[in-house]
């Protein structure tokens, strides 16, 4: 941590501890005032030193805003509240208000502070040095100063300070501060590995590839930094509602104080005393501060799972979505071909795969890798004779002196075998002697473990429909469709097509949720209501066109972003209803005479606690 980030903290600490000290001596000469018997003015003296006490810096802001023409703010109505309360003999209530006030601001301020805490503890991600090596040595340097192509060495325990693939070595990384997983990844050479992550066990050596400022670290910094940028529509309407309440509150205390004396020939005193009721309890702080504290506090709740919003106005619409819409590759499929079944013929599946293995084992196709994979074993070439490419239909391999064929069903047309379709959609590899049918081998995209139980979240989270999209064959996007419960499938789609059937969802009363890899789904991200872009470390375009970016690829945090939304503006209404509620129920009482200054405290300082309160269960998840 930076000296000035120390500076700062200390002097934060200094402020409250004497705002607690101003509240502890004012209340304790407080209550001293109201037990000494005095009359006059010395009854107004013990009262006057504890209201200095607590609210002088009030006194003193009421009376620089009005030399700015800045009035109607807080200030101005606590300072004119109280000022009436002493003119009208109300001491005690006049101490309490401020006092009550200023009670209110600090815990205004430690809620403020814990929120911006939550979100500001991923500061702590920003590498502070990084190893260059350079010329045989290693010397530590600023990030800023390393260039993509250079070598960089991370220790144990240290953090990875720039994005990069592991050239030499192999360790476990903690990417928690990144994706918000706790378990620790495996790395090994050829991995790639972002920046804010921190090497646990081995020393490896990393081949920079982006500079410090397009880092991931700085780009999620740039986006919490800025998420308050992105106001909600709720927020805005707040903003815009102060505007007119207070103006009007206080009119109408004016009117309240002048028109009834004048028109009953009642006491000024009483109906002085009822509006400063109203300027007392017309301050919006409960909505002023606790509704963009609790947008606040969702989007640190969220950042806290791994889930970055870049704005309470993203927040608002990920909670109103109805449809999610799914691009299929890489999102609800791992986006890597893999073997998924295997189908033999008078042969076991261990002798299939083994077979197709051997055949396969000079190939570089994705095909020939996915079944080298799946084998596991050692292939011993030293049984494999020779091997001919059968051009857009397979090959042949002279394996233990028989010939064995490995391609499509053209390729067993060809040669005559008894090969028949398989139920499995995917990439389908025949094998077969020239006189026998071994059996195939399935090869596709394999469906993430955690899509079917996503997608069963989002529906629970009142998502009302689901909809995948897909370039693939229609028969193998609806098997995956089927498997996964989703309601709609559209397949054979080009990058355009994607588009086009997203805008063909949009309408009045829908919100249409993207969620897509973020590499090549840009164009289809920004376009809908919500973009969420899945797997996105690392990744430039995602963070670019997503509104909602997820640091690992973990499917489940979608409906777990959705809940969060949902709870947070429900907190939001839940505050906004309360703090109106109580306020019109005072303003009510106490043009009536029912409520006094006591009660306006509370509408005032205790209704704004108890929303600031409501809004930290924002952060939990």
């Amino acid at each position: 941590m930076s000296c000035s980030c120390k500076e700062d903290r200390c002097e934060e600490k200094n402020e409250k501890r004497i705002a607690i000290a101003r509240i502890t001596a004012s209340a304790v000469l407080l209550v001293i005032a109201m037990i000494v018997p005095s009359e006059g003015i010395i009854k107004a003296q013990l009262y006057i030193i504890p209201y200095l006490i607590i609210g002088y810096d009030v006194i003193w802001a009421a009376l620089k805003n009005i030399a700015h023409l800045k009035m109607l703010d807080e200030e101005f109505l606590m300072t004119i509240a109280t000022i009436g309360a002493f003119a009208i003999g109300e001491y005690p209530e006049a101490v309490a208000v401020m006092l009550f006030f200023q009670i209110g601001e600090l815990i205004e301020d430690l809620a403020q502070g814990r929120s911006r805490r939550s979100i500001a503890a991923i500061m702590n991600i920003r590498p502070d040095y990084a190893n260059i090596v350079s010329g045989g040595e290693v010397r530590k340097v600023a990030p800023s100063e390393v260039h993509i192509g250079d070598i960089i060495e991370v220790r144990p325990g240290e953090k990875i300070p720039l994005d990069g693939q592991i050239i030499e070595g192999s360790t476990s990384v903690d990417t928690q501060a990144i994706t918000g997983e706790s378990i620790p990844r495996d790395m090994a050479t050829g991995d790639q590995v972002s920046n804010g992550t921190v090497n646990i066990s081995g020393l490896i050596r990393v081949k920079v590839s982006s500079e410090f400022a397009q880092s991931t670290v700085s780009r999620i910094l740039d986006l919490v930094e800025n998420s308050s940028e992105k106001k909600a529509r709720t927020e805005n309407f707040i903003t815009r509602f102060s505007h007119w309440y207070t103006p009007s509150v206080v009119i109408g205390a004016v009117l309240l104080c002048i028109i009834p004396p004048l028109a009953s020939g009642q006491a000024w005193s009483t109906w002085i005393s009822r509006a400063l009721v109203f300027l007392a309890v017309s301050c919006p702080c409960a909505l002023v501060i606790s509704v963009p504290l609790t947008f606040f506090s969702g989007i640190g709740g969220a950042s806290k799972e791994g889930i970055l919003i870049k704005g309470s106005s993203y927040l608002e619409t990920l909670s109103r979505i109805t449809t999610a819409v799914f691009d299929k590759t890489g999102t609800l499929t791992d986006g890597k071909l893999a073997v998924t079944a295997i189908h033999p013929n008078q042969v076991t599946e261990a002798q299939l795969l083994d077979l197709a293995a051997a055949a396969e084992s000079y190939s570089v196709h994705p095909i020939a890798a996915s079944i080298i994979r799946a084998h596991k074993g050692h292939i011993d070439r030293s049984r494999i004779g020779e091997v001919e490419e059968i051009a857009g239909m397979g090959l042949s391999a002279v394996i233990d002196g028989k010939t064995i064929y490995v391609g499509n069903g053209k390729l067993m047309d060809r040669i005559g075998a008894a090969w028949h379709e398989c139920h499995r959609s995917g990439t389908v590899i025949h094998l077969s002697t020239e006189t026998e049918y071994l059996g195939h081998i399935v090869v596709s995209d394999s469906i993430k473990p955690e899509a079917s139980k996503a997608i069963a979240e989002l529906k629970k989270q009142g998502v009302k429909k689901t909809v995948m999209l897909s370039g693939d064959l229609r028969k193998s996007a609806l098997q995956v469709a089927q498997s996964l419960g989703i309601d709609e499938t559209k397949a054979e789609l080009l990058p355009d097509d994607k588009v086009t059937a997203v805008e063909s969802l949009l309408g009045p009363g829908q919100t249409i949720a993207f969620i897509g890899d973020g590499i090549n789904d840009a164009p289809v991200l920004m376009r809908s209501d919500i973009g969420i872009a899945m797997g996105a470390m690392g990744s430039d375009a995602a963070i670019e066109a997503a509104d909602v970016v997820l640091m690992d690829d973990n499917l489940e945090k979608t409906a777990l972003a959705v809940k969060i939304a949902r709870k947070t503006m429900s907190i939001a209404r839940q505050n906004i209803v309360f703090a109106l509620g109580v306020k019109a129920a005072i303003l009510a009482l106490g043009a009536m005479g029912i409520a006094g200054l006591w009660a306006a405290v509370f509408g005032d300082v205790g209704v704004m606690l108890i929303a600031v309160l409501n809004s930290l269960r924002a952060m939990r998840k």
